[in-house]
């Protein structure tokens, strides 16, 4: 590929992750001012200045631009780097630290929101826990990957889902606790996971 058109492709790349960041912005919005059930995704979009068409591409559904992130693939990336011979909490906890330090201010700020919408609407909390379901399938076939396997097993799916669970935990946390960091939160309760809960 010539340099010309890797730099028309991150121009594009950029264009569509500034999309997406604006009709978040902008359904967050909308969900301040009328409420979540209020909101459509023609009004999301007519806000955004785009057609429901274009809202469909970038996100799947109403649910989707609070349940989805792309969050995910940064922490795995990170997970990935992380050098083989160390625990895979410590991993994932130096994953978790590396890939926040990536996510925007802006995202930061709007986090908390994201957060407690998904534990208060009722139709989110579905499509939440396929979220879930499907991040804990990851981590675990990573987890499985960096301990020499080539699929899953009982126990990094039973691994994967511990942290999960932890992560759950953080977030009900952090909604009763906005003024702290979400990543130290999830650090200090995957701290307690690795010290096997002490109580």
């Amino acid at each position: 590929m010539s340099d010309g058109a890797e730099r028309k492709l991150g121009l594009r790349e950029r264009k569509k992750i500034k999309t997406r960041a604006t009709i978040r912005m902008t359904a967050m919005r909308l969900f301040r001012e009328q409420g979540y059930q209020a909101t459509t995704v023609e009004q999301i979009a007519e806000a955004s200045e785009i057609s429901p068409s274009t809202f469909f591409r970038y996100y799947a559904s109403k649910e989707s631009v609070v349940t989805e992130d792309d969050y995910d693939p940064m922490l795995i990336e990170a997970y990935r780097a992380q050098p083989l011979g160390i625990p895979p909490i410590q991993a994932l906890r130096n994953a978790l630290r590396d890939g926040f330090s990536r996510i925007s201010q802006d995202d930061r700020e709007g986090m908390w929101e994201r957060i407690s919408l998904n534990y208060s609407v009722p139709e989110l909390r579905g499509a939440a826990l396929t979220q879930v379901i499907s991040t804990a399938e990851t981590i675990s076939l990573e987890t499985a990957l960096r301990n020499g396997k080539s699929a899953p097993d009982l126990k990094t799916r039973a691994f994967a889902s511990a942290v999960v669970g932890v992560v759950i935990a953080a977030q009900m946390h952090y909604i009763d606790h906005p003024e702290r960091e979400f990543v130290d939160i999830v650090d200090e309760a995957l701290a307690l996971m690795d010290e096997g809960f002490p109580l």
